[in-house]
Order: structure tokens, then sequence, then C-alpha cells
């Protein structure tokens, strides 16, 4: 029989290991396809003991990939070729990988290892933790797609028309198949079946094992949107304007939106309260009911939206090709903040998909920087580009200032 000591010995032990488990630190969480997760909400758990900073890190070129998060470490490409290696928490380069051509396809990161596509036509596997390569594989033309990794196959599509399945650990081809033109979509791949979208304005669904086509669906224009899956249907947008919703299995339509130009962002679904957020070439981003495309509501930024929104909390967060990074109530599209580096005189577009962990936000901009802020505080670094208005402004105070002082000179001399 226990005595009272023993039991109050073991309550406090059992107390202890409580305390211990709620404070430790939440492990490395997998990126294993675009915007992380089926639903492409871009949305990871902020660990306890992360201690973010806002900083802005320059690569001197578009960055139009999308970054992601594993293990406190941004990983994204830039036009520049580089694939990166960021400290999330103050910004430091941990390391660059060079390839031989522009990189807008986005890393996707498995355990020890990233895969990303480039335009110089391979797809590289190199290790998270110093940028050594282990393989790559070479297509036949720019890879833009950004790589899916489930039960260890690497899924991607290249300019080359074929959607690829690689063996994760060696690269090994294990089938290819081919549509009828360039892929630039990326692979979501759910219950055994990989969905994708290819400039030849076809939807596709094929059997993740062997590549055998289980169904298509034929829109007006090329789908360059990447699908996000959620309760049996693909959300997936189009360059014919509308918001495709097609059942999983048979690939029926359930509905259709019409957003009035091109859809080239991805979907992103919040499954909590069945809604969708999209943006359009018109510079419309919309709230729509997953269940029936009930439009709930609509908000227009004046400029092209070609990044995938995250959700953090009760925001969304997307940029537009105005420059600005925009963060709304994701309930009824009320703006929370917007965030303009650029300062207008210097904005550039945003097509990078943003990043979110817990209350920080990760984006990359045309204007060749990564940009750390955080949207609960509303806060980021001053922008270089803030110096350069700066320096615009004295130089042209500096000449207002010359000239009159040549006009008063001038009136003197003529008097």
């Amino acid at each position: 029989m226990i005595d009272n000591n023993n039991k109050i010995i073991g309550l406090i032990m059992v107390g202890f290991l409580v305390f211990i488990i709620s404070f430790t630190p939440v492990s490395a969480v997998d990126w294993p396809m675009f915007h992380q997760n089926t639903h492409n909400t871009g949305f990871l758990v902020q660990p306890g003991d992360f201690a973010p900073k806002l900083w802005n890190f320059d690569t001197g070129s578009s960055i139009r990939s999308s970054p992601v998060i594993m293990d406190k470490t941004l990983f994204f490409g830039a036009d520049n070729g580089i694939i990166y290696a960021v400290n999330m928490e103050d910004g430091t380069k941990a390391w660059e990988y060079k390839t031989e051509g522009a990189v807008t396809s986005s890393p996707a990161v498995i355990g020890d290892t990233l895969y990303i596509g480039s335009s110089d036509g391979y797809i590289y596997a190199i290790k998270a933790a110093n940028g050594e390569l282990k393989w790559k594989y070479k297509t036949g033309a720019s890879v833009e797609s950004s790589p899916a990794v489930v039960n260890g196959t690497v899924y991607v599509g290249s300019d080359d028309k074929n959607i690829y399945a690689l063996n994760s650990d060696d690269g090994s081809l294990l089938w290819n198949y081919e549509t009828g033109k360039a892929i630039k979509s990326s692979p979501n791949v759910f219950n055994d079946t990989l969905y994708i979208g290819s400039d030849d304005g076809v939807i596709y669904a094929i059997g993740a094992q062997n590549g055998s086509l289980i169904w298509h669906y034929t829109t007006g224009d090329k789908v360059q949107s990447s699908p996000a899956i959620f309760n049996g249907t693909m959300f997936v947008g189009s360059d014919d304007g509308k918001i495709y919703a097609l059942n999983t299995t048979s690939g029926t339509v359930n509905w259709t939106y019409p957003m009035g130009k091109s859809v080239r962002a991805s979907p992103t679904i919040d499954e909590f309260n069945y809604n969708l957020y999209v943006g359009a070439d018109n510079g419309q981003f919309s709230c729509l009911d997953t269940r029936n495309g009930a439009h709930k509501w609509s908000v227009q930024t004046g400029a092209a939206i070609q990044s995938t929104a995250a959700l953090s909390g009760n925001r969304t967060v997307f940029g537009a090709d105005n420059g600005k990074l925009y963060v709304l109530n994701k309930f009824s599209g009320n703006s929370e903040w917007t965030y303009e580096p650029g300062y207008y005189l210097f904005n550039a577009p945003i097509i990078s998909s943003p990043a979110a962990y817990g209350n920080m936000t990760y984006f990359g901009s045309n204007d060749g920087y990564l940009y750390a802020v955080n949207i609960e505080k509303k806060s980021s670094i001053i922008s270089i580009w803030a110096y350069y208005l700066v320096a615009i402004l004295v130089i042209i105070v500096a000449v207002i200032i010359a000239l009159r002082i040549l006009r008063t000179r001038f009136k003197k001399m003529v008097n």
C-alpha cells in the first residue's frame, strides 16, 4: 500500500513533468509543399523559445520565391539564382547555394533536406543544415513549380510540360506525366492523388504512385494557380478569371466564382469557418464560402495580386503588385495594417507569398529584400528606401534654396 508521503512525492513529480512539457520548445515542423499544407495556409505556430526581431535581408535581386520555415530558419530563392538560408531571429545568412538560373520556385523542406527548382532546369536536393548538394535532377526546361514531398517522393512540374515524381533519397525518376504545355502550378498531394494545373488550361488528378491519369477538367485558359484541398473539394484559379471548386474524386464541378480577371494566386482555406481567400489580377481580394462559392466580402487593392495569402490568428496577409503588404481581418475584410516598404516612390511588386510564424510575417519583394515584420504590433524596421527618400527630399530642398539664392542675386544685378 502506498503511504501519503509517496503519494505527495508522486504528485509533485507529475506536476514537474507537466511543467517541463508545457515549456518545451515546439519541435521543427516540416514544410512539405507550397504554402506549407494542403490548405495553403502558410502558417506555423511560433515556439516558446523563439526571440524574433525586426529585420531586412538584402539579396540584391528580385525575390519571387516564397519563403518557407524550418527550425527557426527561412529558406527561399532569388532571381540571381541563389538559394538562401537565413536565421529567423536576427536575419543573418546561414548559407547560400548558387544555381545557374533564376529561382522563382518555392522550397519544400522535409527533415534535413530542402527541395527546390531553378530556371536552369534542375530540381535540387540540398542539405538544410549547411547548403551542401545531395543530388540534382535535370528536366527539359525551367522549373518554376514548387515541389511537394510526400511519402518519400518529390513531385514537381516543369516548363517542359512534364510532371515528375522523383525518389527523395537519390533523385531517381519514378515516373513522369506529360501535359499539353508548361507547368508553373505547384502540385498538391492528398490521399494518393496529385492535383495540378497546366498552361494548357487543364486541371489534372493523377495517381501519386504510378502517374496514371484519374481525371482531368478543362478551364478556359492557363492554370498557374496552385490547388488547395479541403473537405473533398479541390480549389484552384484560372487565367479565365474564375475560381473552380471540383470534386476531388470525380473532377465534377461543385461551383465556380468569377473574379473578373486572371487568378494566378492560389486559394487559401480556413477550415474552421469554411472561408476561401484569394486575389486576382484586377486587384480584387475576396473571401468565399468553400461550401457553395457564396461571396462573403471583397477588398480592392488597385493592383494585381499574385501573392497567396497566409493566415495568422484572425488575420489574412498577402502582397500586391503595388508594393504593399495587406493585413486584413479575416472575418470582415477590414484593414488592420498596410505595410509599404518602398514608401510609394520605391515600391516594387510583392509576388512572393508570405510565411506567418505566430505574430511575425516574412515575405520577399521584387526590390530584392526579404522582410521580417510584426503584424500584431504593426511594426517593422526602417527600410533602406526611407533613407533614399530622405536623401531625395534633402536634394529637392537644396535645389529650391539654391534657385532662390540665384533669383535674389539676379534681381540685385538687374537693379
